[in-house]
């Protein structure tokens, strides 16, 4: 009988609906169809990858600055066995070849047909300005943990956060982005094995803040079933300071006037004025518009159709998806930021600089600080303010935000805490050693650039306990499977490190009591 089903569906069929007749252990086509076109990928290992899929039309010329459309068909078979280009970044050159032609994704799905698998769509993180899919090698991820993985591209700085009074999408191009991933992941899940009624959406960083968003986000309903959080709630905010000495008070997402507001001011920065604004902006070259790109880092507008609340408001109100949430972040989140500072300008973070700092950041709490956060504590400044600005902004919010979605839905919560974890920041000042700082837990899911960044036998067993927590929860809901720790739901997250798996108090551990009477 299946036999004669699948010769029927040959006949009229060339998509992922013939996956299911495959026999378990055959192996999976490297041609497929999805609804543009076919395309044809290449065999990594166990794994098949199919890089550089358009999933919109080049947000180019009259499309700069438009919500993202829905890519053209292409007659034939589309080779798809290198990535697309990065979203527009840097500066421009010869080693950077970003372009604002870059609305692709990338999957990676075992080659082994396994039956209808999870999906996981990743948004990388880079302050809203820098990164791409095509550096988070999902090979591992999508062999050990039997699942279809989607890296995504979405446009960065200006040309992914401008705003302009009578813009559509105006502050919310990338997000749109994200949003158009996710419909193209559902409608194409199956023809790599997926299973479209099964997508989790997962981010770190930018993508997590990104995540954490389209919890909120109306226009966002329906297409993931599952999110995961890592280094970016809806709630966190950095202190004046905190992501750069002198740097102003930030936080992710603006309102929509304020994206507006400093949109007019880079058009008249690039002498864009008036009436025409816009149709002078879309006549200035890649190169011109990139130096003002910096500017829109961390600019995801609300109070937008795509966004109609502040997704820290919204969610502790409950008005967000309620949908199992993975949520966390690492111990020590914010050594990278400070190393980079100090490695930029060994002056700006000294036992003498140290007060000037706190009162910038805190004001009238100030004195409150360091007494609390005491330099007798720590070998260094920089270990201090680190210490700071980690607990302060980074554990603390993500704790409020578990607790927020924990009162209306399943939340499973973790800190990585691997204090020799790959330092994939480059950063090398000896009074702030880099433990587990931000970004170090990303080797442990992806080979980054393509390269297996760990070493040794605890940390490939740690990494192999995190994918199989990850691709267990994208295929459940739950993490937990079989040979690791449990993990037990709630707002106590489970620490991540090698041979030390359990369960910690990370508010206290975050002095968050401390923290939650701390005005900024």
């Amino acid at each position: 009988m299946l036999r004669g089903v699948c010769t029927a569906l040959a006949a009229v069929s060339a998509t992922g609906a013939l996956m299911a007749c495959r026999s378990p252990h055959e192996p999976a086509p490297l041609t497929v169809r999805v609804d543009a076109g076919s395309v044809r990928g290449i065999a990594k290992g166990e794994a098949r990858q199919f890089l550089g899929i358009p999933y919109a039309q080049p947000p180019t010329g009259a499309l700069r600055w438009t919500l993202p459309r829905e890519p053209r068909p292409w007659s034939g078979v589309k080779d798809v066995g290198k990535p697309g280009k990065d979203c527009a970044q840097g500066s421009p050159g010869p080693k950077n070849p970003s372009s604002e032609d870059c609305l692709y994704v990338n999957v990676t799905a075992p080659r082994e047909h396994h039956g209808s698998l999870p999906v996981m769509v990743w948004l990388h993180g880079g302050g809203f300005t820098q990164g791409s899919g095509k550096d988070y090698d999902a090979v591992r991820l999508a062999t050990e943990g039997k699942a279809v993985v989607v890296t995504v591209n979405y446009r960065l700085g200006m040309f992914g956060y401008l705003g302009l009074p009578g813009l559509a999408g105006s502050g919310d191009f990338g997000f749109a982005d994200q949003i158009a991933a996710l419909r193209w992941a559902r409608r194409n899940a199956s023809a790599f094995g997926g299973d479209p009624r099964n997508v989790t959406v997962f981010g770190q960083s930018a993508g997590a803040m990104s995540t954490c968003a389209l919890l909120t986000s109306p226009a966002a309903r329906g297409l993931f079933d599952k999110a995961v959080i890592s280094s970016g709630s809806c709630g966190l905010r950095w202190p004046a300071g905190g992501l750069f000495p002198g740097a102003p008070a930030d936080r992710p997402y603006v309102p929509v006037a304020q994206g507006q507001d400093d949109g007019l001011a880079a058009a008249e920065e690039l002498d864009c004025t008036g009436a025409g604004a816009l149709a002078c902006l879309r006549g200035k070259t890649t190169a011109e518009l990139l130096p003002h790109s910096p500017s829109f880092a961390d600019h995801l507008a609300y109070g937008t159709r795509l966004l109609p609340r502040d997704p820290a408001v919204a969610l502790r109100a409950g008005a967000f998806a309620h949908v199992p949430v993975l949520i966390g972040g690492t111990r020590d989140e914010a050594r990278s930021f400070v190393a980079g500072a100090i490695q930029y300008d060994p002056e700006l973070i000294t036992a003498r600089t140290y007060p000037r700092l706190l009162k910038e950041a805190f004001g009238r709490h100030a004195g409150r600080v360091a007494a609390r956060y005491p330099l007798s504590r720590f070998p260094s400044a920089g270990l201090a303010w680190a210490t700071v600005l980690t607990d302060a902004s980074w554990a603390c919010s993500t704790l409020a935000g578990a607790r927020d979605l924990a009162a209306r839905t399943t939340v499973y919560s973790y800190e990585f805490a691997d204090e020799d974890a790959p330092n994939v920041n480059g950063l090398h000042v000896p009074d702030v050693p880099q433990g587990a700082a931000h970004a170090t837990d990303l080797p442990y899911l992806f080979d980054l650039g393509g390269r297996d960044l760990l070493v040794n036998r605890e940390r490939k067993g740690l990494a192999r306990t995190m994918v199989g927590y990850w691709s267990a929860f994208a295929r459940t809901g739950d993490p937990n499977h079989r040979g690791a720790p449990r993990w037990r739901p709630g707002t106590a997250p489970l620490s991540l490190a090698p041979g030390a798996i359990r369960t910690v108090d990370a508010a206290a551990e975050h002095d968050c009591g401390f923290w939650a009477t701390t005005a900024r």
